[in-house]
């Protein structure tokens, strides 16, 4: 009798890398390759930071609610602590600790999001829509006699930020910092020193305020009940300025660019009926502008569907994955909700309404003020944002019949920030990567905003 060979040991899993151009072009290709895993798979985030990405809608769901087995807590990422991954990783600024919200449990969770809840609360959603509508129309305003425009740039990248300032009573060149921070550690590029600006800008900030407080959702923080320290401030501000900035100028040009691209919409826009909300369903559900993030930490070892999760190990929620999951049914997406953008669980998004208000709002207002709109490329030319969490367009250039500006005055009290930038100047395009560049377009953006 002949003896079969042996059976060779199980090769070990390849990691899936989620950066680089390849990832960044084609995200959904390396999804569907991730999915013969199981439900969750093996990542690389960036070169040699090992992760678990969670693929399968269910599992996503099992991991996000289950807090009693999943930490939110990065000081229990082993390979952080021990050294394995450096400090000065592209990827750690978005996944260090910082005492905020995202990365507390139970009790001190519940402390750190009551303070965000309850000040996001008192932002009356008509006014909020009112500070969008005139951004929107100062924005538009300068693009009208070009003819042309980047709308990420020119519109999506500037007009969340513009409402942030007015909301967290924010100067212009505070502004400035925190877009060109904020940007830096989305991307990884630089990261550690766009985070040291990050955290230094906004201790100016509650510097100022513990000074000055006025009528803004940074001033509520600050006189809430959880008694927030200056180190809490900074980093629920971090938190806030992460998800209503970077975040909120993606879901409104990815949503854009569906409506410029996409057959299915671009008929109604002709009709005069604009599907802004099933757009933003659409692009919920399948480019979300956090595509990877709900990072957790088991606290033990954990078998899931026959995957090993070993203690402190970060699995990351595919917010992304998890929508597109064959499992669903997806043949309707207008007006369902079920998607997993805005996370679930006890750290669910707690400023979803708000988030959704402000891209409707600058949607509708952009298509209602340039209704011939259209993309000046192939959506095939379009590029995207490198880095593994968010889904990012790099340009969105259009091109319009040439208009003049609506000439609406904008009255003091209206006014979205501390000072309007000169009619008649663009804003600078969109955030480069490059430091010296980049430091370039700060310096130009300062000039559009100032006027000068």
């Amino acid at each position: 009798m002949t003896s079969l060979p042996p059976v060779p040991p199980p090769a070990c899993p390849v990691h899936e890398p989620l950066y680089g151009p390849e990832f960044a072009a084609d995200p959904a290709a390396a999804y569907r390759r991730l999915r013969a895993h199981g439900p969750i798979a093996p990542v690389e985030l960036a070169p040699g930071v090992e992760a678990s990405l969670v693929v399968g809608y269910e599992a996503a769901l099992h991991v996000l609610r289950s807090t009693e087995t999943f930490s939110k807590d990065p000081r229990r990422w082993q390979a952080l602590t021990d050294g394995t991954v450096p400090a000065d990783s592209p990827v750690v600024p978005m996944m260090m600790y910082r005492p905020n919200a995202l990365w507390a449990d139970g009790e001190e969770h519940r402390r750190l999001r009551g303070a965000i809840t309850d000040s996001l609360a008192r932002v009356d959603s008509t006014t909020l829509r009112g500070y969008v509508e005139t951004c929107a129309d100062t924005l538009i305003d300068r693009m009208a006699p070009a003819g042309q425009a980047d709308l990420l740039g020119e519109y999506a990248q500037v007009l969340p930020l513009l409402v942030f300032n007015r909301l967290f009573g924010c100067p212009a060149d505070y502004g400035e910092r925190l877009v060109a921070g904020m940007s830096g550690i989305f991307d990884g590029v630089d990261a550690e020193k766009a985070n040291e600006l990050l955290a230094t800008t906004l201790l100016d900030l509650v510097t100022l305020k513990r000074k000055q407080p006025g009528h803004d959702v940074t001033s509520w923080l600050m006189a809430h009940p959880a008694a927030l320290t200056d180190e809490e401030m900074i980093h629920t501000l971090v938190l806030l300025m992460g998800a209503g900035t970077e975040p909120q100028q993606n879901l409104i040009a990815n949503s854009l660019r569906l409506l410029l691209a996409d057959d299915r919409f671009g008929g109604s826009l002709w009709r005069g009926s604009l599907p802004v909300e099933d757009a933003l369903d659409e692009v919920l559900w399948t480019d979300p502008p956090m595509a990877n993030y709900a990072v957790h930490y088991p606290v033990h070892e954990v078998v899931y569907e026959g995957t090993a999760l070993r203690e402190g190990c970060p699995v990351v929620v595919s917010l992304a994955a998890a929508n597109t999951d064959p499992a669903l049914v997806a043949d309707q997406r207008a007006g369902n909700r079920a998607h997993l953008a805005w996370s679930a669980g006890p750290h669910n998004c707690p400023a979803q309404g708000p988030a959704r208000l402000i891209a409707a709002t600058a949607v509708e207002k952009l298509l209602d003020r340039l209704p011939d709109i259209e993309l000046a490329i192939d959506v095939e030319e379009l590029t995207w944002r490198p880095g593994p969490f968010h889904r990012a367009l790099i340009t969105l250039p259009v091109t319009f019949p040439r208009a003049a500006p609506a000439g609406r005055t904008t009255t003091r009290a209206e006014a979205p920030a501390e000072r309007e930038p000169a009619a008649g100047q663009a804003p600078p395009s969109s955030v480069p990567t490059d430091g010296g560049a980049r430091r370039g377009w700060v310096a130009r953006l300062r000039a559009w905003w100032h006027g000068g």
